[in-house]
């Protein structure tokens, strides 16, 4: 980087640098041999008063990045922050040295220290820790934000996510939040009997959901790829091997678009269970979830935005057709042809493209009038068969399969259905897709042959579940951009300075 573009306070930074250097003291520094974290002492010393731990003595040694400075004459404070929390310690010349007080003296917000020293409180009864001994880690060559206003422009926080961690406690809280809530929902299938298996990533097949991929080309076997937009078809192959109950948590991708719901690669789980239908799914999503939800944070209830969301069990069910029918006032059941259905969609402002069947229309209605209305958990069952080319068709009626989604404050949370098994069906089921393909669908999935001949082996009847864990996080954690439950997502590159 040019000197000349350096800011004010960066050529000062590394001016102290270079003075660190003339000590014989490594700016960006070696092995630190902590013994303790923040948490841990407030954990195990808050309970005591400023007379006990004088006369305990503790004698700790922490690391971290210091937060908050300030000096008074030849003493002060800083408060110095690790991954869990942060802690004031007191600095005295008179105590470390001279040489070692210069240098806490010249330490900037954002070096990283490691500090040997006794547990006490401070005349306002503050815990803090007073340095025995203040080692120089890491200079920081560039300046924190504000630490009360942190980043404030939202892009650029998600972009520079290692300082938004630094200076945004809500983003740390997210970030440590994720993990359990995956850690949760593995212990919830592994304690059910699911086995956790791994599915490739890279597709030489199209397949498991509707979606436009990323796609990419292998030069050895000279093939094009897909990056997974699902992993329904390998988990559904581990079915016919027998493996009767298996769960995949993994990254998708899908090339579509981007907004506070949507990022180009996600985490879900998928989940398949032999001898199961729509119905124990249902029973299946609904538990997990909720428990999910009470093992974090310790009631069903979560308050999301002004919202509060029920997350008890016995969840609403409403076929799509009659939740349709609530809302517009129109009845799919009893319109089953194209002109008909098309008319009534032209009379209600739906675009209709040239691939659409009536089943196509029916989830058209859905998605532009109901959604948005729904606001507790609630299955919607039913889906046409014309966008279910993996579901059963529902022996009562076989326009509609026995699928469902979850839908919570207007927004998709998971999607499950009694497997298709017959190996006759779904190569029909391919074909249209193909057809659809031809008319302009570029979500239409591909013939996967391999696929059928494994059904033509056998498969059990089974049910099968996808639930997004991005979005489902997003909702424990009181967030509405998937954006900040993804530690880095994909931003558009920052506009260049003229």
């Amino acid at each position: 980087m040019d000197i000349l573009e350096l800011t004010e306070q960066e050529r000062i930074r590394r001016e102290k640098m270079n003075e660190l250097r003339a000590k014989g003291i490594d700016p960006f520094g070696s092995k630190f041999d902590r013994k303790n974290t923040t948490k841990e002492i407030r954990d195990r010393y808050e309970s005591f008063n400023h007379d006990q731990l004088e006369e305990m003595k503790v004698e700790v040694v922490i690391a971290g990045r210091i937060i908050r400075k300030r000096g008074q004459g030849k003493a002060g404070f800083l408060h110095l922050q690790d991954r869990d929390s942060n802690i004031q310690v007191y600095v005295r010349q008179d105590t470390v040295g001279e040489d070692q007080f210069d240098i806490f003296v010249k330490g900037d917000l954002g070096d990283i220290i490691g500090v040997r020293g006794i547990v006490f409180r401070t005349k306002t009864d503050e815990l803090s820790v007073k340095a025995l001994e203040y080692t120089h880690l890491t200079k920081a060559l560039r300046p924190l934000p504000d630490k009360f206003h942190g980043l404030q422009d939202v892009e650029e926080a998600r972009r520079r996510r290692y300082v938004d961690l630094i200076v945004n406690e809500e983003s740390r809280r997210i970030a440590m939040l994720r993990p359990r809530i995956i850690r949760e929902i593995q212990k919830y299938f592994d304690g059910r009997g699911f086995i956790e298996v791994e599915t490739p990533v890279l597709h030489s097949i199209l397949g498991g959901a509707a979606a436009r991929p990323f796609v990419t080309h292998h030069n050895t076997l000279d093939m094009p790829f897909y990056l997974r937009i699902a992993t329904e078809l390998p988990l559904k192959r581990l079915i016919v091997g027998g493996m009767e109950a298996v769960y995949e948590i993994g990254r998708l991708f899908r090339n579509e678009g981007m907004d506070a719901k949507h990022n180009p690669e996600f985490t879900t789980i998928e989940a398949y269970l032999a001898y199961s239908d729509m119905e124990g799914m249902m029973d299946l999503v609904e538990d997990a979830m909720s428990t999910v939800t009470y093992n974090i944070l310790g009631t069903y209830d979560i308050t999301y935005g002004e919202k509060q969301i029920k997350m008890a069990p016995k969840w609403a069910r409403v076929h799509m057709v009659d939740a349709i029918k609530n809302i517009t006032g129109v009845d799919f059941w009893t319109i089953d042809d194209l002109e008909t259905a098309t008319k009534v969609a032209k009379e209600k402002g739906v675009h209709v493209e040239k691939h659409f069947g009536v089943g196509h229309i029916i989830q058209t209605f859905f998605d532009e009038f109901v959604e948005d209305t729904i606001t507790q958990p609630t299955f919607v069952y039913g889906h046409p068969i014309e966008v279910s080319p993996l579901a059963k068709k529902n022996l009562e009626n076989p326009r509609f399969t026995d699928r469902f989604e979850l839908f919570i404050d207007g927004r998709e949370y998971a999607n499950a259905f009694s497997e298709l098994n017959d190996p006759v069906d779904q190569r029909g089921r391919f074909e249209d897709q193909l057809k659809e393909k031809e008319l302009g669908n570029d979500e239409a999935t591909e013939m996967d042959i391999d696929f059928v001949e494994a059904l033509e082996y056998g498969m059990p009847p089974a049910g099968g579940l996808g639930i997004g864990i991005d979005r489902f996080i997003m909702l424990i954690c009181n967030v509405n951009n998937i954006r900040d439950v993804i530690l880095f997502p994909h931003m558009k590159h920052k506009p260049e300075v003229k």
